[in-house]
């Protein structure tokens, strides 16, 4: 983390970029879908189709570039804190260097403001240089990985389709020699959906004490190519979502590694039923914490279960700016950086639009759904089932959520209402004994 004191403009200094209408999060990709891995379910790497290039050609945010970005996020955030995430493709490939660059960049432009910095890796280029720069500057790092061996290289591999299994944990072994803050990354595909419980006590047994869980969701086309060239589908149009009438007839279009409509929600719910009897307020789990947000009203921390969304956009290593991670698509690009303030695009009103429409396209099952408040629709990238009435607009895992989140209600009113009451949610392990 950085503290910078204010420091006056010299009257030569350029008029600072505008500040956005409310606070907004970006995605930073200053290597674009470059990656040292050929993980089979990644839906980023095939993303380099969109940015042809020569053969000397690099996909590397340049200097001037970055500090662009650097000082206009910074300016634009109306808050006191400013949070940077990096990510990929893998942005280990940029150097240490090129971070330090950045942090020095982020203490001239601070303002006054404290600056926070996000860091997410596959781990297997950590080393003891990279472990002494996250530590000194106060990175949190997020480190991808998908249980234990046989589970994480099901799917993660080198580019020369070598297993990735024992470079994850070097490199994490790197993050803890240096005590670097960190936390897992856990992608639930086909193959370790099955094996909750056995993913679960990996990821504590190996110093997790903060899990993220991302169901995999891709689609490939039925027939012939997706658009711009690529191998995977679009995201939907929520107004022509799906074809067919039925959430299942869904899952014949989706790709072989995907988690299936139903298994995702098994998963937390195995996992939950551990978690609530040995491990609250000891393992924090992103599903968890957001679902306990939303008990007591608050709004939660999950994006995906969010009313609307619209505030968290992607820079890529160019310049061009998207909607959302997910929606890297020329269809939603927004604009570039060098052309346009980022604070004028993520107010903008197409941006709006995009994240309005959340709420707007949600069908009238789910605004009907008992657990509505919790789930929202999922996010919109995974909406294009149909209900059961064959109105478009249904999330994939709807019948994961509905079961997730009906499921731990007895255990999350409880937990409210300790919290409520000023006492800790761990003590329902208490209660429960």
């Amino acid at each position: 983390m950085i503290d910078a004191p204010s420091s006056a403009p010299s009257a030569a200094a350029p008029q600072r970029p505008p500040q956005a209408r409310a606070p907004f999060h970006v995605m930073t990709k200053p290597s674009g879908s470059r990656c040292n891995l050929d993980c089979h379910y990644c839906f980023y790497l095939e993303k380099e189709k969109l940015y042809p290039r020569g053969p000397t050609d690099v996909m590397r945010m340049p200097r001037a570039l970055l500090e662009t970005y650097v000082r206009d996020y910074i300016a634009a955030q109306p808050g006191p804190v400013v949070s940077f995430a990096w990510q990929g493709g893998e942005p280990t490939l940029m150097g240490v260097d090129f971070f330090r660059e950045a942090v020095a960049l982020q203490k001239r432009y601070a303002n006054g403001k404290t600056i926070e910095n996000a860091f997410q890796t596959n781990g297997t280029l950590l080393d003891d240089d990279w472990g002494r720069f996250l530590a000194d500057e106060g990175f949190l790092v997020g480190i991808s990985i998908d249980g234990p061996r046989a589970l994480h290289d099901a799917y993660r591999v080198d580019r020369g389709q070598r297993p990735t299994f024992d470079r994850v944990m070097a490199g994490m072994d790197v993050l803890k020699k240096h005590k670097v803050e960190f936390n897992t990354l856990t992608t639930v595909h086909r193959k370790n959906a099955p094996q909750a419980l056995e993913v679960y006590r990996f990821l504590r047994k190996h110093g997790s004490g903060y899990i993220q869980f991302i169901p995999i969701v891709e689609r490939a086309p039925e027939t012939g190519p997706a658009a711009h060239g690529l191998t995977l589908a679009s995201p939907p149009d929520p107004l022509r979502a799906g074809g067919a009438d039925d959430a299942d007839a869904s899952a014949a279009r989706v790709t072989p590694w995907s988690v299936r409509p139903a298994e995702f929600g098994a998963f937390l719910c195995t996992i939950f039923d551990e978690w609530v009897r040995r491990d609250v307020g000891r393992v924090f789990v992103q599903h968890f914490d957001s679902a306990l947000a939303k008990w007591v009203g608050a709004p939660g921390g999950a994006c995906v279960f969010a009313e609307t969304c619209g505030r968290a956009l992607a820079v890529e290593h160019n310049g061009d700016v998207y909607s959302c991670d997910h929606y890297v698509y020329p269809e939603y690009r927004l604009g570039n950086l060098r052309e346009t303030p980022l604070a004028q695009l993520a107010d903008s009103a197409r941006q709006k639009k995009f994240g309005d429409e959340k709420a707007t396209t949600l069908p009238r099952y789910c605004r009907e759904c008992p657990v509505k408040f919790a789930c929202n629709g999922d996010c919109p990238k995974h909406r294009f089932a149909h209900t059961p009435d064959g109105e478009p607009g249904l999330s994939y895992l709807c019948k994961s959520y509905r079961r997730f989140f009906t499921h731990i209600d007895p255990a999350m009113i409880t937990m409210a209402a300790l919290l409520k009451s000023g006492r800790a949610p761990a003590e329902i392990m208490r209660l429960q004994k």
